[in-house]
């Protein structure tokens, strides 16, 4: 009786590009959103470098973001910005959009969506 081996969402989804794609199509949405656009510096280019490394490592890729950035450390990463329900709201909307578009399977974007949910709620630091 062989062991089963679980597959990572990063091995189902096929790696570093679909956490790009992803990334890209969520932060076309903060481009243009007046809740968000403001918290987020004029060149975006770093930040989708660093949200698609990250997803890619905690979704089970290579090390990569840790080695470059160290621990994630998301709560002090966020903490200069304001974010209450309203700007954690706007930030699903948009990663919600992403997920929805992405291609992965249904049972992916459960998983996906609950991380994001879970963790936009936990990254909020205003009433």
């Amino acid at each position: 009786m062989g062991m089963i081996e679980e597959s990572t969402l990063y091995e189902r989804v096929d790696g570093d590009p679909f956490f790009v794609a992803l990334v890209e199509r969520f932060y076309e949405g903060v481009a243009t959103d007046p809740v968000l656009r403001p918290l987020y510096p004029d060149d975006l280019a770093p930040g989708k470098a660093h949200l698609a490394g990250f997803l890619s490592q905690y979704w089970g890729g290579p090390p990569q973001y840790s080695m470059e950035r160290g621990h994630p450390q998301l709560r002090r990463r966020h903490a200069p910005f304001a974010i209450g329900q309203v700007e954690r709201d706007a930030w699903m909307h948009h990663m919600t959009d992403a997920v929805a578009a992405s291609g992965c399977s249904p049972q992916d974007a459960v998983l996906l969506l609950a991380y994001f949910d879970g963790t936009a709620t936990f990254l909020m630091n205003r009433d």
